[in-house]
């Protein structure tokens, strides 16, 4: 397999508006390692090998235990998420995948039970951030070495 091409060389201001839309994602004042987190599961549940492995490797840099990203997308069942990141973690799939059912009612719920009304709207950015980046590596087949 080979990269189709390489999208911020044919078209520098895309690369551009995306780092812009990433710099406010970041300053939304979520938690870096959550931030992470969270762009792990949507890369895993997108499928975007590109993204895993960055991601993996930042959160590995920041000094994350091992068994926090290889069971990551097993969330529910691993005693060593807390409630406020696995709030988040619903609301990555629920957005990741929203065509299958929206952002149901007891979701949002559970996740304003950990969220005020603006770290909910940083959770959005972050989630719709990080899916677009996968779709863009995905769709010019950005690979991982």
């Amino acid at each position: 397999m080979e990269t189709r091409l390489n999208y911020a060389k044919v078209y520098p201001e895309s690369l551009q508006a995306m780092l812009k839309m990433e710099d406010f994602a970041k300053q939304g004042g979520i938690d870096p390692v959550l931030y992470e987190l969270i762009k792990i599961r949507a890369s895993q549940i997108n499928g975007c090998a590109y993204c895993i492995d960055m991601h993996t490797k930042d959160l590995r840099a920041m000094g994350e235990a091992e068994k926090r990203i290889y069971l990551l997308d097993a969330w529910r069942e691993a005693t060593f998420y807390s409630e406020r990141e696995k709030a988040a973690l619903e609301l990555t799939e629920k957005i990741t995948k929203i065509s299958e059912e929206g952002v149901p009612e007891e979701t949002y719920e559970r996740v304003r039970k950990h969220f005020g009304e603006k770290e909910f709207v940083a959770l959005i950015i972050v989630i719709n951030t990080i899916n677009s980046w996968n779709r863009i590596a995905i769709s010019t087949r950005m690979l991982a070495y």
